[in-house]
């Protein structure tokens, strides 16, 4: 006669494990987007597809938006595996869009900045995992930043002032390693409030939401890093 175990998991089993399924999400979607970005860079023709017609690239930037928002929306009424595919997805779209690195900065600056925005990243996280301090409060001021970066940037690109450009991208940076701090804690909360037994596809749609969470994070704090440090080709 075979018994099954009641013993609830340890918490720290619970966190562990779900804290590895997110990092190991948002690692396979930067892996997968440098990949089709390097490759897209170097396909002369895709590359040409996409930035030589504007309305593929703007199609492709709606698209990504419209992906954003139906995980963080409806991510709950979704299938596991459907909210996984859209993430990588959004992560392929990403590739695409973001290939234009590679033709505008040189590939030693790109790796550069990718260690240097990897070691921020790691620092940030690794703070708002281990502080006592409740960083709740700072979700609202860092949503205002951000809502003035994206506002300062749309104007910018009209005005094309490179003094404004600066700023903003300093501005971002900041904003970036604080929502990295403030995400981490965020996804730590998730993690020590889930109840013992929750349904394995309830912890994956809430791995796959912190994997955007800190993937947005890393990649808008790895460009504004680019932008201030990045070496143009020639």
């Amino acid at each position: 006669m075979a018994f099954t175990s009641t013993h609830p998991v340890p918490a720290e089993i619970r966190v562990n494990s779900f804290v590895r399924n997110v990092y190991n999400w948002m690692g396979a979607g930067l892996a997968l987007t440098g990949l089709i970005a390097y490759y897209t860079a170097h396909t002369p023709a895709l590359a040409q597809i996409i930035f030589g017609n504007q309305m593929v690239l703007f199609a492709l930037l709606i698209g990504e938006l419209v992906l954003v928002f139906a995980l963080s929306a409806r991510v709950q009424k979704m299938q596991a595996s459907t909210a996984t595919g859209l993430f990588l997805l959004y992560a392929g779209l990403n590739g695409l869009t973001f290939s234009f690195i590679f033709l505008v900065y040189t590939g030693a600056s790109i790796a550069q900045v990718f260690f240097i925005c990897a070691a921020t990243f790691v620092t940030c996280s690794l703070y708002g995992w281990i502080t006592q301090r409740d960083l709740t409060s700072w979700g609202g001021f860092l949503f205002m930043g951000l809502i003035g970066v994206v506002i300062a940037s749309v104007v910018n690109m009209f005005l094309h002032s490179t003094g404004l450009s600066m700023v903003v991208s300093y501005i971002g940076v900041l904003v970036f390693v604080g929502l990295t701090a403030y995400d981490t804690q965020q996804l730590k909360n998730m993690a020590l409030t889930q109840p013992d037994g929750l349904d394995a596809a309830v912890v994956r749609k809430g791995a796959i939401i912190g994997a955007l969470k800190l993937y947005l994070d890393f990649i808008n704090l790895f460009l504004l890093l680019l932008r201030i440090f990045g070496a143009e080709r020639e």
